[in-house]
């Protein structure tokens, strides 16, 4: 019998498309144009088209469409294996968003198989560009939605994202010296702290709302308004539209909260995982389904205002 915690079944209507180098896959209301050296590359052109295709899911199903209507994913071969990094670009020389991944030229199967980076990529799609102190949230985003988005679809399962958030959290607390995260560019609370600050919101949001809503509304509210990597919006503003999209006032206070504030400390976060019901088991982690937001921790990973 599944966990309370298990991921809903992964659609049925699975992403057809050719593995053709330049090739387009349409997924979710967007178009992808998929551009490598085949020969560079040990894996095969239907490897590499699934890989994408199930970022792509992922991402649409987090945001209940693909962030932009196109974009040009261009593999870069390396040396070695594994998926080696990428970096997205809202605006490259063609005016089309621009993900770049450097691959390993003998990756394998398996390697794509639990690749998170490309979903990471495809995630920055759909925030906007907003000053660089602020770069925390762009990165924050990513990072959170991306396993979240990857359960939502089946690819992975809860107990395995709520155990790398229990053990990955703890990076983004602010270090002794820290201010907020809008003066703290360092690699842990640009990518943790951010990641940290999307918990705090969508548990917050849970909470306020009854669990009806979640970050996963603010931010389709973000995309609905028109906005993605390829517009300029502070951090206020974007803040304004989530919460109208939820209809509470979470993210701006607690932006005023975290932006210039060092907090929250290590005995809230781990009071946090206490009221989610989430305990450290080894490498794992347990569940206790009495806690006092574990409805709201499955509704997190369950889609929007499910898993009651």
């Amino acid at each position: 019998m599944p966990s309370a915690d298990a991921a809903p079944p992964a659609p049925r209507s699975m992403i057809q498309a050719s593995c053709l180098s330049g090739s387009d896959l349409r997924v979710g209301g967007g178009t992808i144009t998929l551009s490598y050296d085949a020969a560079a590359f040990a894996l095969t052109r239907a490897r590499i088209c699934a890989w994408t295709g199930r970022a792509a899911l992922a991402v649409s199903t987090y945001y209940g469409r693909f962030p932009v209507s196109r974009v040009r994913i261009v593999l870069k071969p390396q040396d070695g294996e594994g998926v080696r990094g990428g970096t997205t670009w809202g605006d490259a020389d063609d005016g089309q968003p621009l993900i770049q991944i450097r691959l390993g030229r003998m990756a394998q199967a398996a390697q794509l198989d639990d690749d998170w980076t490309l979903t990471h990529e495809m995630v920055h799609l759909s925030v906007p560009s907003v000053p660089e102190q602020s770069h925390w949230l762009e990165e924050g985003i990513a990072t959170y939605v991306e396993p979240v988005a990857r359960v939502q679809t089946g690819e992975l399962p809860a107990a395995r994202i709520w155990a790398d958030m229990l053990h990955g959290m703890r990076k983004g607390l602010p270090a002794d010296g820290d201010q907020g995260l809008d003066h703290t560019p360092t690699w842990g609370r640009t990518y943790w702290g951010g990641a940290l600050f999307c918990l705090m919101a969508d548990v917050a949001i849970r909470e306020r709302s009854g669990n009806r809503k979640g970050l996963q509304d603010a931010l389709r509210a973000v995309l609905a308004a028109g906005d993605s990597i390829r517009t300029d919006l502070s951090v206020d503003r974007l803040f304004a539209i989530g919460d109208q999209g939820t209809g509470v006032p979470v993210l701006q206070v607690l932006y005023r909260e975290m932006g210039d504030a060092p907090m929250p400390a290590g005995d809230d976060l781990e009071n946090l995982w206490r009221r989610l019901g989430v305990y450290p088991d080894g490498d794992g982690v347990r569940f206790d389904e009495t806690a006092p937001l574990a409805a709201v921790r499955r509704a997190i990973t369950a889609g929007r205002g499910g898993g009651r």
